[in-house]
């Protein structure tokens, strides 16, 4: 099968289109034939060897965390899931290929694009995992930090359906997006928490950094000083200001995939598409997602 290989960490020049055997699934997995792949800043953090501990790389390797296609064969012990399901999720081996194993995957609504439904679960845990650990909850004030990425959007969304106020740094092009999905804008940079207390008289209760550039410093003064709920997934430089990092994916994320895949059908949780590269393209789609502004989701197409 064609695959993106790289068999050392580097930037988007150790990428390569070359051939791979096809995987077997083993018991509790599945072979799916991958109709997209996600691209997500984690695979280029993960390429350049800098989440060795989260994500352990044994090269060769094939990068890519996100899928969405058709079960092609069954493990052992799956009862789940049939030949020719149309399923999303995460991928056990790299998604940047033409076939995949997958262990947490779920079927996906007849009512999603492949492109809705593979922007669906990292954006979706990553984001319903931090509210869980912000202990959000309806009345309250969050600040989200990269309010219009693919990842702090789905926060966005998920915050204001759970009845919180929503406060989201952006750059102004993006402000009326951010109207759209319920969010307060404010533009990063300079200046951030006057505005933000102008905006928020009341106070933040809790802060979601899904950016990574700078912001602990003012999500600290934000919120008086303290640390507490303050949660990163961006900045590993969080333990030097007493925030929580959360990088660990669920357990088994699948009934998180579901819930929001019901929504996104139900046309309460979108995600904006911007561009759909080829495979042969990896490198140049992780260039633009490493450059930090794109609008929307990137897919590869094997």
């Amino acid at each position: 099968m064609e695959a993106i290989v790289y068999e050392r960490f580097g930037g988007p020049e150790v990428l390569a289109l070359g051939e791979r055997d096809t995987p077997r699934p083993g018991p509790g997995q599945v072979r799916v034939k991958v109709i997209v792949a996600g691209v997500n800043p984690v695979d280029y953090k993960v390429r350049n060897g800098w989440m060795q501990g989260q994500f352990p790389v044994d090269f060769p390797a094939v990068p890519g965390l996100e899928l969405a296609g058709v079960v092609a064969e069954l493990g052992e012990g799956v009862t789940e899931l049939t030949i020719g399901d149309e399923v999303f999720g995460h991928a056990d081996s790299g998604a940047y290929a033409e076939y995949a194993l997958a262990t947490h995957v779920v079927r996906k609504p007849a009512a999603l694009s492949w492109e809705q439904a593979v922007a669906l679960p990292i954006a979706g845990e990553t984001s319903e995992r931090v509210l869980n650990l912000l202990e959000l909850g309806s009345g309250e004030t969050l600040l989200v930090h990269g309010a219009a990425g693919v990842t702090g959007s789905v926060g966005v969304q998920l915050a204001v359906a759970r009845g919180a106020t929503v406060i989201g740094t952006a750059a102004p092009d993006n402000h009326a997006f951010l109207r759209e999905l319920g969010a307060i804008p404010v533009a990063y940079g300079p200046g951030l928490v006057e505005r933000v207390r102008k905006v928020a008289p009341q106070g933040i209760d809790a802060v979601y950094d899904a950016a990574g550039k700078g912001a602990l410093p003012d999500s600290v003064a934000l919120r008086g000083g303290t640390a507490s709920r303050i949660v990163t997934i961006a900045d590993t430089g969080a333990a030097e200001f007493g925030v929580v990092f959360s990088g660990e994916i669920a357990r088994d994320p699948r009934p998180v995939f579901t819930g929001h895949a019901r929504l996104a059908a139900a046309g309460r949780l979108r995600v904006r598409h911007a561009e759909t590269f080829p495979l042969a393209d990896a490198a140049k789609a992780l260039e633009l997602s490493e450059g930090g502004h794109v609008k929307g989701k990137l897919v590869l197409k094997p």
